[in-house]
């Protein structure tokens, strides 16, 4: 495993150094890292897609254990540099550039070196791209059946919010209705180099063998419309054509109901969609959430 000195060199030999506007904060924690693999639990034969690799020091690990690593980076320098390391490894597969196609999907290159077969997500996750990229994998890519990751500290507190709380608003409830999210730990901006001014977290984040929807656009669409105006009565933001389902009110607020509500909410959505409703907004599906 890679250490703090050996990162350092690799960069030095190669002209680099972290650059901030990709979010390069290398975890150098080997008990953490440890950690995650260990949570993880791979398996040789396994799909792995790691995002932001680095210098490699994760992606060696899940080699060494016979994992197939589709790697994606966007730094040029790195990429080389990785290249050069690993590029020999028939287990290795590297995808250069951003891993979002304008943070909708999967960018085209990576969704093909990744494959039809299922897969997992592990990796220490640029903190710019790290909602936007597991709300991808959660409602667009249902064979990623699990995500080991280090991310923010506040995102995953809103992986983990339940209604009420400050932090509970669109992810938690997607991440609620297609996943099991658990806390694997609590990282300082130690852990990592150069040492970010924000604290970590270490989370789980496992699909559920049965979801409580499988029409990811109806839920994308309602949980969008609860929370664009988030102090804002449901009613103003659904119309009042809105066929509501039993236990929910026009009076609430959208931060007030549970997963499991706002997948009934879904199903009226849909409903309405077939039914051609002209007060239920058409374009609601647009966007992300």
């Amino acid at each position: 495993m890679q250490t703090l000195s050996e990162i350092k060199a690799l960069l030095a030999e190669a002209g680099l150094s972290p650059r901030m506007q990709f979010g390069q904060n290398f975890l150098v924690d080997h008990n953490h890292l440890r950690g995650l693999l260990a949570a993880a639990d791979v398996r040789p034969g396994e799909r792995i897609l790691e995002v932001g690799p680095g210098t490699g020091t994760l992606t060696e690990e899940l080699l060494a254990r016979g994992c197939r690593v589709v790697a994606a980076e966007i730094d040029r320098g790195l990429c080389a540099l990785l290249r050069r390391r690993l590029g020999a490894d028939p287990g290795f597969t590297l995808v250069e550039g951003d891993c979002l196609d304008r943070k909708c999907d999967l960018a085209p290159g990576l969704a093909e070196a990744i494959g039809a077969g299922p897969c997992r997500l592990i990796a220490n996750l640029p903190y710019a791209c790290a909602t936007p990229l597991m709300l991808t994998l959660l409602l667009r890519h249902p064979l990623c059946t699990g995500m080991w990751v280090t991310v923010q500290r506040e995102v995953a507190q809103r992986l983990e919010a339940g209604p009420g709380s400050e932090a509970y608003g669109a992810i938690s409830v997607i991440a609620g209705a297609i996943a099991e999210v658990r806390r694997l730990g609590t990282l300082s901006g130690g852990c990592f180099w150069p040492p970010p001014r924000v604290t970590s977290a270490m989370i789980q984040v496992t699909r559920r063998t049965t979801p409580l929807t499988g029409d990811w656009e109806a839920l994308e669409a309602v949980v969008r419309l609860a929370f664009a105006h988030r102090r804002k009565q449901l009613a103003s933001a659904f119309g009042p054509g809105f066929p509501w389902p039993e236990g929910v009110r026009p009076s609430q607020r959208g931060e007030e109901l549970t997963p499991e509500q706002f997948c009934a909410m879904a199903v009226c959505w849909r409903a309405s969609m077939l039914e051609g409703s002209q007060t239920t907004p058409g374009d609601a599906h647009q966007g992300r959430v």
